[in-house]
């Protein structure tokens, strides 16, 4: 399972209708990994129109999570969050897999 925070979602959901997406359908964000960063992995997060061939779906808070089955094996048991601080704000990854993690939070290593 992949989660959400309350925060997270709203702020997704207000991602979606500035782009003139519509939370209620099957619109939602993609959560996901790619090679590089300083520790290994980067996570990678977008808004889509509707899930690919394969996803995992899961909806938490009114919005919907997608992810590809490569980037759940990293990924299972992670809670996005959303930080707003003067040092850096943006969705945060809660992720039990990361043995270590930067210090900017985008990148980790299992």
């Amino acid at each position: 399972m992949i989660g959400i925070t309350p925060l997270a979602a709203e702020k997704a959901r207000k991602m979606m209708l500035d782009n003139n997406l519509s939370p209620e359908s099957s619109n939602g964000i993609r959560i996901g990994v790619k090679s590089g960063g300083c520790s290994g992995l980067n996570y990678v997060l977008d808004i889509v129109d509707s899930p690919s061939d394969n996803d995992r779906v899961f909806e938490r808070n009114g919005v919907k999570v997608y992810c590809d089955p490569r980037s759940y094996l990293y990924l299972n048991g992670t809670e996005i969050d959303f930080e707003d601080s003067v040092m850096g704000g943006g969705f945060k990854f809660n992720n039990p897999n990361a043995r270590r993690s930067c210090g900017c939070g985008t990148s980790f290593a299992v």
